[in-house]
């Protein structure tokens, strides 16, 4: 009698799952193929313009997959019209879908239909502002290896994409965001209640011991501004006996959002910038540091100059004085302690519908949660010093930060009390608020701390850690560059301060009217 055949080996227990990683996004379906074909070489990966041609050659060529991934690009708002797609208008969103379709990422049937690829954005920043740190999400082919580079010489040198992250296939940029971390770069001088100041505050220190200087380079500046003196550019006057601030004050600058109707309404400690990312970069001169054009691209020139004052109120010795600017004022400890206070009233949970436009207050999106609000250091860019805001929250409204800046820097300058930031957080009360300029604010980081958390034992974590460098030098070769140049040759902070006033803001003295009427009508108030 045959003996029966020895049992059969119980096959090999699989292997832990390995982490999904961008650099190479078909290793798994090669290593699958290698076991399929008996330890055979696979068929090389092939473009989705020659796979497509494969296909009717009916060869055995295998068809390129679209990834769920997450790309992490920075970019200068200089010259478009803000982040979202919008018909007729020059967007970020707008070049880099056609640089995914000329990449061979988005096939052609798909081309400008970003639902059909599943496309989300983290944030969406305004007009002129910047970002280091944005993140979109879509289903792409990112095969074969070379996608980022591909991606990039189909972009404006302003705009660089700095990697990408393979994520889950329910993942999206903006739902899975828990916060996003904004920077708006103020000039110190704008803290200074006698630098740039308005026609009245001039008039009425006339004759005094602390008579304000006529500022006549914002006033030549206001008329350059297009719309800004209701009447066409024309050559500099060199008159310098007329107003110096009336002409910049003949209405508030294109950057502020008309009054709210009443009854209407609309969207931890100084963290200093790493000193070592500028390395040995030359000093970026005046004639240098020029706005960015259609005609001439934003970054041809040299990285800045950065310097980080860790002391606090630190200034540099052999920084340039603008015209116009020299000012016995620094940025001190008592003066940091103080702006920080004001800005602290943002944190928690409040209604903000006085700080953006076409949302009311009784719309639930109109509360919205700031983590933190902090502005410490002072950062040195071609000569021009800037105080660092920084502010974390959960989400943000159009205009919301450069509002909660405009305020802040109105308080500062006490061109409104403390308490009208109270008043302006208030579901009840109607008032307008000035919006700071565009051009110093940039989105720093979008944070994605629950989603790495939760799949942190099989996709990579969604965050600038890889790409930290690449963005610093991103940064002081295009973004700090535009800011101080925007300030050097335009003055776009210097004549905003111009009409900080009572009469282009008449809700400035909203409580004290307020506690005057209320002091006259004693009993109706106790009512």
């Amino acid at each position: 009698m045959a003996s029966s055949p020895p049992p059969a080996s119980s096959p090999p227990p699989p292997g832990k799952k390995l982490k999904m990683s961008s650099a190479s996004a078909s290793d798994e379906e090669e290593e699958a193929e290698h076991h399929q074909n008996g330890g055979a070489a696979a068929p090389p990966c092939l473009s989705l313009s020659s796979a497509a041609a494969g296909d009717g050659a009916g060869g055995a060529k295998r068809r390129l997959k679209r990834r769920k991934v997450a790309i992490v690009l920075g970019y200068c708002g200089a010259g478009y019209q803000g982040m979202q797609k919008n018909p007729g208008a020059r967007t970020i969103e707008g070049d880099l879908e056609e640089a995914l379709f000329l990449s061979g990422g988005v096939p052609e049937p798909d081309r400008g239909i970003p639902r059909r690829y599943d496309w989300a954005r983290a944030a969406r920043t305004d007009k002129g502002v910047s970002a280091a740190g944005q993140v979109v999400s879509g289903r792409f082919y990112v095969d074969p290896p070379g996608f980022v580079d591909r991606l990039n010489a189909n972009l404006a040198p302003q705009i660089r994409v700095f990697g990408f992250k393979r994520v889950t296939a329910s993942f999206n940029a903006k739902k899975f965001c828990d916060r996003r971390r904004y920077i708006y770069l103020l000039p110190v001088f704008a803290l200074d209640p006698n630098a740039h100041p308005d026609r009245e505050s001039v008039v009425a220190s006339m004759g005094s011991e602390k008579e304000l200087a006529k500022c006549i380079e914002c006033s030549e500046r206001g008329r350059k501004v297009p719309g800004l003196m209701g009447r066409p550019p024309e050559k500099p006057c060199n008159r310098v006996e007329e107003d110096p601030a009336a002409d910049s004050e003949s209405k508030p600058p294109a950057t502020t959002v008309g009054r709210i109707e009443h009854g209407d309404g609309p969207e931890g400690s100084a963290e200093s910038i790493d000193p070592s990312m500028t390395g040995p970069n030359p000093k970026i001169s005046a004639e240098d540091a020029k706005p960015a054009t259609e005609e001439r691209k934003v970054g041809d020139e040299s990285e800045a100059n950065i310097r980080v004052s860790h002391e606090e109120g630190e200034a540099a010795e052999d920084a340039p004085q603008m015209a116009g600017r020299t000012s016995e004022f620094r940025y001190g400890e008592e003066e940091r302690k103080r702006f920080n206070a004001i800005l602290k009233r943002y944190e928690g949970t409040h209604n903000f519908h006085n700080f953006t436009t076409r949302t009311k207050a009784e719309d639930p999106s109109a509360r919205r949660y700031i983590v933190s609000f902090d502005a410490g250091a002072v950062v040195t860019i071609a000569g021009i010093d800037f105080v660092r805001c920084e502010v974390i929250g959960q989400s943000f409204m159009l205009h919301q930060i450069r509002k909660m800046i405009g305020l802040a820097v109105a308080v500062m300058r006490n061109c409104t009390p403390e308490s009208m930031m109270e008043t302006a957080l208030r579901k009840d009360v109607n008032v307008n608020v000035p919006t700071a300029p565009e051009v110093g604010l940039y989105l720093d980081e979008c944070l994605f701390s629950s989603y790495n958390q939760k799949w942190k034992d099989s996709h990579e974590a969604v965050s600038m850690e890889a790409y930290a460098a690449a963005a610093e030098a991103f940064k002081a070769k295009f973004i700090f560059p535009h800011i101080a140049a925007m300030e050097e040759k335009e003055g776009a902070v210097a004549l905003w301060l111009h009409s900080l006033n009572r009469r282009n803001y008449p809700d400035f003295h909203f409580t004290e009217t307020a506690s005057a009427v209320a002091e006259s009508n004693p009993k109706q108030t106790a009512t």
